[in-house]
């Protein structure tokens, strides 16, 4: 296998192709980051920006990691080998160079190592040599002996062609299926002896590799470049239905060798995988290896976090200890961006080691958030159902027997303000019983009402940008916002006197401290 040596470009796969390897080797369902939590925290744009040069294998492990995380022995040895390649940089472009082949791949083939079993091979296989022969002794009948021997042609083309056309399809999917698994035992090849100690893994396998690339050729297809070859090899194929016994073959080959082509892509894919993480942090400012935390499941704190997707994001910092987290702040001054800035670094410290921030101690625990429920036209569902639903999946998991992280973003905005607070208060306060929480929210109340479960932060806007202070919000910024968007005085003065209400109500609620223990 020689392919060229121009860039083979990134292929365009689909994210279930990509998540193919966490489908095969599912983690246990309490680890699992959850598809709901995969959107809100916007991972699919993030690890987009892991990958540029990468493969379906390397992005296989980075999806299967971000979604499963790892354990502490596994965290810790890839953090060995990152540091190893980010201080040797002509290491890391070799390992680059080496694993380009890969990218040549074009199909998924983590389903066919790891999850599928093998197709029964039909009896008839056996016999298709015969329908050549029979086509040829027809030929040789009808032109020697009798025009009846045209019959036999007519029959023997028939399945042929009946065959050819059956197959057609799943052979073109094999092939290239044969290709992509070529391109694992060329890297195999390609890395064993080359003296790498990243590499030292593939000592051993570039011969077994070579062989099994080549069994895995047609005798045809290895001389593909030599005029004439492409026409003999379709009039075997129709003729002779050369495509189909190869497929079988072939088929019986890879699921003969699974365990040593499953060990090839483990060790391909693991390693492109470190040189993504190690080219991508390479490149990057503002990152620092986590430390997991020791003293509980509800103790985080990190320093600066700021969330990798946002160009010149200014860093915040919180640290909890015991109680989640009640959240307010103005209109449009982060509340959601923090909420994902902290999700998204549990996510990633939890799978590679590292986050975005000065410093951090975070919990290794999976994250379930609710951020972007919305009402369905089509199932009928309105918002405040499908806030409901969120919720009743977060408490189940929060039940459950591993610990987890919650995230909730303006819980409860689907139903009216009082609704809203009695549904926000009952559900927080078990979540919070069960789980770390970080809730946030405009209903201020819900802070004093939440104050036994949630230490109160807010986000503050000053001279040097925003911040992280205690406390909660003295009042929203709503009602100020009418005038900046062309609403006269009088609407400002009535929103005005409403609101004066309002916060004389909160202060009066706020003194109930209906479900402190």
């Amino acid at each position: 296998m020689t392919p060229s040596e121009s860039d083979p470009g990134d292929q365009p796969f689909t994210p279930d192709e990509v998540a193919a390897l966490h489908a095969a080797v599912p983690p246990d369902a309490a680890d699992a980051i959850d598809d709901a939590t995969w959107r809100d925290l916007l991972l699919p744009h993030y690890a987009e920006t892991l990958a540029p040069g990468t493969s379906i294998f390397g992005r296989q492990v980075l999806d299967r990691d971000l979604r499963g995380g790892a354990d502490d022995e596994a965290v810790a040895a890839r953090r060995a080998r990152i540091e190893a390649l980010l201080d040797d940089p002509a290491q890391l472009d070799a390992l680059r160079r080496a694993l380009a082949c890969l990218r040549q791949a074009d199909v998924d083939v983590a389903t066919l190592l790891f999850a599928d079993a093998q197709p029964v091979r039909p009896d008839w296989v056996g016999r298709l040599f015969w329908l050549p022969v029979l086509l040829a002794a027809s030929i040789a009948a009808a032109l020697l002996v009798s025009p009846l021997g045209w019959l036999g042609v007519g029959v023997a083309m028939y399945f042929l062609v009946m065959v050819h056309m059956r197959y057609q399809d799943r052979i073109g999917r094999w092939t290239r299926t044969l290709r992509a698994l070529q391109m694992l035992l060329r890297a195999c090849s390609l890395l064993d002896g080359s003296g790498s100690a990243q590499a030292a893994p593939f000592t051993g396998r570039g011969a077994p590799a070579g062989r099994l690339s080549r069994s895995l050729d047609r005798s045809l297809q290895a001389a593909s470049g030599v005029p004439g070859i492409a026409v003999a090899r379709d009039y075997a194929d129709w003729f002779a239905a050369a495509d189909v016994r190869h497929y079988y073959r072939t088929l019986d080959l890879v699921f003969g060798q699974r365990d040593f082509l499953r060990e090839c892509y483990r060790l391909c894919a693991g390693l492109e995988a470190d040189v993504a993480l190690a080219r991508h942090l390479r490149d990057r400012q503002g990152w620092c290896w986590a430390t997991r935390t020791r003293t509980g499941p509800r103790t985080l704190a990190i320093e600066g976090g700021a969330h990798p997707l946002l160009d010149e994001a200014r860093g915040l910092s919180v640290a909890l200890d015991g109680k989640g987290a009640f959240l307010s702040g103005q209109n449009g001054v982060g509340k959601s961006t923090f909420l994902r800035m902290l999700g998204l670094n549990l996510v990633v410290a939890r799978a590679f080691g590292f986050c975005y921030a000065r410093s951090a101690s975070l919990p290794a625990l999976p994250v379930v958030a609710s951020m972007q429920n919305e009402d369905s036209l089509l199932g009928g569902q309105s918002l405040y159902v499908a806030e409901l639903a969120r919720a009743r999946s977060l408490l189940a998991r929060a039940r459950g027997e591993q610990p987890v992280v919650c995230l909730v973003d303006e819980i409860f905005r689907g139903t009216n303000h009082e609704e809203s607070v009695s549904a926000a208060t009952a559900v927080v306060d078990e979540l919070a019983r069960h789980a770390l929480v970080v809730v946030s929210s405009h209903n201020l109340v819900l802070g004093a009402l939440l104050a036994h479960a949630l230490a109160p932060w807010r986000i503050v806007r000053g001279a040097d940008g925003l911040a992280m202070e205690p406390g909660v919000l003295g009042r929203t910024n709503g009602v100020a916002l009418l005038a900046d968007h062309g609403f006269d005085a009088a609407v400002q003065r009535k929103a005005e006197q409403v609101a004066g209400w309002l916060a004389r109500q909160r202060r009066s609620d706020a003194e109930a401290n209906l479900l402190a223990p």
